[in-house]
């Protein structure tokens, strides 16, 4: 297998649709191959090192959130330099298309999984669900899977009204149901937030012995968003590729959510809409010591003149 590290590394930021998809699939070609499935989807594949990662990606959401216009994948390629499959939608499609199934069908039929160590399957809400759906083309894969929808059979998942267009959409054949499709995983983790309702509902439906539920409470549904802000995906899944990915490697990780400024917010938004002034003015007496935060400082003096008004009791200083 080959070193790609040093062609993949040009930037496809700011090229229009038409010549950015034509560049991406350039540096696929020269790197490995690429392969046009159907009108809405292709793939790529960057061939190096006996760890293969198995993204699914949306056009829109490599153009959005990658600096360099490129896969979430590339940038585990070049830094890990590992090989790298990727399945590109152009919008929400779930990846219900029957050429991904017969794609997906091609690789297991020519041992295509069976020539790396490790394969790590990842993606997140739509392509959560694709992740974790085609992860049984590879058994004894690892599944990372952020916000992944379970399915959105109607008669399984009548209580998700979210995705009015993908309703006619069947989920009935082949890798349908998601939560089935792990059990030839070797684990798989289903990242999501507790409070979002409808994610956890979903959540609950992967129950099995191998999956490990990772709750991220109070980080509301970018939770992608959220990792790549706070700088912890990348090694979320490098530690997935050596297999020592963890319950508790996981929230040793996700300690770095106290200096994180949406959940730092939102944690406030909450312990004040609650009233709980005791443990709200903990909180911003603690943010307010580490970092520049206005927000926390103006609520903090409002509480301590609410306070000296008598209204209610602060903790004292120092705690």
């Amino acid at each position: 297998m080959q070193d790609a590290t040093n062609s993949i590394d040009t930037s496809l930021a700011g090229l229009k649709s038409a010549e950015w998809k034509e560049r991406l699939i350039a540096q696929a070609e020269d790197n490995g191959m690429h392969q046009q499935l159907g009108e809405h989807h292709f793939a790529t594949f960057i061939d190096q090192k006996s760890t293969l990662i198995v993204t699914f990606e949306t056009m829109q959401g490599i153009r959005t959130l990658s600096e360099t216009a490129q896969p979430f994948g590339f940038e585990l390629a070049k830094a890990q330099g590992w090989s790298h499959l990727c399945i590109v939608s152009d919008g929400d499609t779930w990846f219900r298309c029957p050429r991904i199934y017969g794609f997906f069908d091609q690789l297991v039929d020519d041992g295509f999984f069976e020539e790396f160590d490790t394969v790590v399957f990842y993606g997140a809400g739509p392509c959560g669900y694709a992740a974790a759906a085609f992860s049984v083309a590879s058994p004894g894969a690892i599944v990372v899977a952020i916000q992944p929808q379970a399915t959105l059979d109607p008669y399984l998942t009548e209580w998700d009204d979210r995705f009015p267009q993908i309703r006619r959409t069947s989920f009935n054949d082949r890798y349908g149901y998601a939560p089935d499709m792990l059990d030839a995983a070797e684990q798989a983790f289903v990242i999501y937030d507790p409070r979002e309702e409808l994610d956890a509902m979903h959540a609950t439906l992967y129950e099995r012995p191998n999956v490990t539920r990772l709750r991220m409470r109070g980080m509301g549904g970018a939770l992608q968003t959220r990792l790549f802000e706070m700088k912890i995906l990348y090694r979320i899944l490098a530690m997935a590729g050596v297999g020592k990915l963890t319950e508790h490697v996981f929230y040793n990780l996700y300690r770095v959510r106290r200096d994180n400024p949406a959940f730092l917010h939102g944690l406030r938004i909450r312990t004040d809409s609650d009233e709980r002034y005791y443990l709200l003015t903990l909180l911003c007496r603690n943010v307010t010591s580490r970092m520049n935060a206005p927000r926390f400082r103006r609520r903090l003096d409002a509480l301590e003149k609410q306070a000296a008004a008598g209204e209610f009791r602060l903790p004292p200083k120092g705690k």
